[in-house]
């Protein structure tokens, strides 16, 4: 059995991920913005964590690692373009490059935009993607520091993985994402039918993630734009959106 992905609710709308290889009992977890959470959920599943997988330096998605480090022995994976201020690493990946959590191999894909040293982790056995902020249900992340022909470039490789891919993202901002996204595609029925799940899911105090590559395919209008100008359009729009 391949690894699989578990959603570790922190701060306030964050997630963070604990993978688990079901072959070697290997875990690890991805972008621990928060420790007591990411630890609890690390006990709770057998007390050990052997890596700590980062996808870019922000706050919210590295501020737990050292008490996570200290506490397990985890050795620390991220970008070594953005070594320089991610927490000390213990393996520095460039894009195209591999790391293993167990017996099962995860590939490094350059997904700048919100960040220009952001990376994504996609775990083929498994139908893994830990895409941190590049990729939303229903949105993708804000152009802090890249362009949008960087973003789009991101988003259609994210695009390009097989469609049953989990989008294991860093955020719970798919309701307010589908606010949005309506005003842009009203008459997309796969995402008034995701909106409508959405809308159910939150008053249920429920996850709405992960979600997977085919469903943002039909419903994300950023993973839909057929150009940059387009994305960056469709972006401007949200970052002006109340």
């Amino acid at each position: 059995m391949p690894v699989s992905a578990t959603a570790i609710p922190c701060l306030s709308d964050n997630y963070a991920w604990l993978l688990r290889d079901a072959a070697t009992g290997t875990v690890a977890v991805c972008d621990p913005g928060e420790a007591a959470p990411a630890i609890a959920a690390l006990e709770a599943a057998g007390g050990r964590c052997d890596l700590i997988l980062l996808t870019h330096h922000h706050g919210d998605h590295i501020d737990g690692v050292e008490e996570v480090r200290a506490r397990f022995g985890a050795k620390v994976v991220g970008a070594a373009a953005d070594a320089h201020r991610l927490p000390p690493l213990d393996l520095a990946l460039k894009p195209g490059e591999t790391v293993a959590v167990g017996a099962t191999k995860g590939v490094v894909i350059d997904t700048p935009g919100h960040t220009v040293g952001h990376i994504a982790f996609h775990f083929a056995e498994g139908d893994v993607l830990l895409c941190g902020d590049t990729l939303f249900s229903l949105g993708c992340g804000r152009l802090l520091e890249g362009t949008a022909a960087q973003m789009f470039y991101s988003l259609e490789a994210l695009a390009a993985l097989p469609e049953a891919t989990l989008v294991c993202c860093g955020h719970e901002y798919t309701e307010s994402n589908a606010r949005f996204a309506l005003t842009v595609e009203p008459d997309n029925a796969a995402l008034q039918a995701r909106a409508a799940e959405v809308k159910a899911e939150r008053a249920a105090g429920r996850a709405t993630v992960p979600t997977t590559i085919g469903e943002e395919k039909a419903a994300n209008p950023f993973l839909r734009a057929d150009d940059v100008a387009r994305l960056a359009a469709i972006r401007t729009g949200k970052d002006n959106f109340r």
